[in-house]
Parts: C-alpha cells; structure tokens; sequence
C-alpha cells in the first residue's frame, strides 16, 4: 500500500492527517499484529478483537480522555479508518464491551503482545549501559504573548514576568 499525502478537491477530510500517516506505517510493517494473539472470549459481530485494541489506541492518541468520546471523534473519521481497512470505526459500546470482557489471561496477553511491540522498535536495547542514560525533563516555564492559542496567565516560581509577557 503506497500513501499518499497532499492537496485534494474531494470533500474528505481529516484532521489527524499525521495519524494517519503514522497509522499507514503501521499498518504497512505490521507493527501491531502481537495484539492479534489476545484471545478475548466474545462474538465476533463486526470487528475481530485485536482491531478494537487497535482503535482504543487509536482514540488515545487522538486525545480522548474517555471512551465516551469516540463517537464524537473517531466515528466521522472514515479516511483513517480506511488506512486501516475499516470502512469505519467501532462505537465506543463495542470498544467499552471488549475491555470489560478482558480476564486476567487477556491482560497478560496484551501485556506481552505490547511488550513484543515495544521491544522490536526500542532503540533501548542498542544503548551503551555502561555510561548513563540522560533524561531531560525541562520543567521551566516559557513565557508566551497573550495571542497564543489557549495562553493563561501563569506562576512562575522566582521569575518576573514582563509586562505583556503571558
């Protein structure tokens, strides 16, 4: 499958153009096919299970908080549910369904289907660990002008802030 990304005059639209880019590579390499080895105990209606996982993480990185909010968000999203092959994505029930329906053995299942995932694209393992390994966690605050998106007055501890600075 070739992905191709650009202008287009039909009326289909999305806005997590980058996730779907993202989700064509995975798709593509076969990132997420450990998940298929979690055996949920359910009927099959729809969607087979390991694509309901894959949509939960789909609404995750779409930024829904809850799964209360797929339907509002991943529902009209018929482009990135065709980069999967789905003619569109599960309702957040079916999703909400197939969690409860995890036993102890399914999230031990996904927990090393996700284990597999991780390990096989880390960079983790190629890591010198006879020297340290540096996180930078930069927790300082960066003024901004007021006529950025969503900017709110903030405290800085220690720091003046200009006038007009937030």
């Amino acid at each position: 499958m070739t992905v191709e990304i650009g202008f287009t005059e039909e009326l289909i639209n999305s806005q997590y153009a980058p996730l779907a880019a993202l989700s064509a590579y995975y798709h593509q390499h076969h990132l997420l096919k450990p998940l298929t080895g979690v055996e949920i105990p359910m009927r099959k209606r729809d969607f087979p299970s390991a694509d309901k996982l894959i949509q939960v993480l789909l609404s995750i990185l779409t930024g829904c908080q809850t799964l209360s909010e797929v339907n509002g968000r991943l529902k009209p999203e018929l482009g990135l549910a065709c980069v999967w092959g789905w003619d569109r994505f599960a309702d957040q029930s079916s999703l909400s369904r197939t969690l409860d329906a995890l036993t102890l053995k399914n999230i031990e299942q996904l927990r090393g289907s996700t284990t597999l995932i991780w390990r096989t694209r880390s960079q983790i393992r190629e890591h010198d660990w006879r020297s340290y390994l540096w996180l930078d966690f930069d927790l300082s605050g960066l003024p901004c002008s007021p006529q950025a998106e969503e900017s709110q007055r903030g405290y800085f501890s220690d720091k003046k802030t200009p006038r007009g600075g937030n």
